[in-house]
């Protein structure tokens, strides 16, 4: 499948891009950010501590054991604080 990956705050600064688009056949966003950290060094920077990263499948938050299927778009970011 292909899926659109936005990157925000620090987590698109420790990858270098806002957004890219990737094939994969993975069935979570678990195995996705295994996949992604796989890839490269600055990947597996970016998702070391997945306590501080939160993600977001076609807009709506989500827990990382969610599935992909019928995904178009994942969001990666740090938590959200304040008002």
């Amino acid at each position: 499948m292909k899926l659109e990956l936005i990157y925000f705050a620090w987590v698109r600064e420790r990858i270098g891009v806002p957004r890219e688009t990737v094939e994969t056949e993975v069935a979570t966003v678990n195995a996705l950010v295994l996949e992604l950290r796989a890839r490269e060094e600055r990947y597996d920077l970016a998702f070391s501590d997945m306590s501080v990263v939160r993600v977001a499948l076609d807009q709506t938050l989500c827990n990382f054991d969610a599935p992909l299927e019928g995904v178009c778009e994942v969001a990666f970011f740090p938590p959200m604080t304040g008002g």
